[in-house]
């Protein structure tokens, strides 16, 4: 063939040492990301979501031991009823 001289092709060496300078342009960097206090926010969100979705609505024992408690008609007295306002209005942060 006429473009080889001696069965090697001289376009080749041009090729692959164009090939080995760009190779060495691109430099090596170290990825890395962040993650805004929004996004983490949200994940946490979703996390206690999902948390309440598995969660039962209602525990049927503790429901169970107060009704057994209101019955007895000697339970509900000033202190009972202060305790349980206290502690509704500790739970709302008031």
């Amino acid at each position: 063939m006429i473009d080889k001289i001696g069965g090697i092709n001289p376009l080749n060496n041009v090729q692959k040492s164009r090939q080995i300078e760009e190779k060495e342009r691109v430099g090596l960097g170290h990825d890395s990301i962040t993650v805004s206090s929004e996004a983490k926010e949200m994940a946490e969100a979703y996390y206690l979501k999902q948390v309440a979705a598995e969660t039962p609505d209602v525990r049927t024992d503790r429901v169970a031991a107060v009704k057994e408690k209101i019955k007895d008609p000697s339970y509900l007295n000033n202190a009972v009823i202060q305790a349980t306002a206290d502690r509704i209005l500790d739970a709302y942060g008031l």
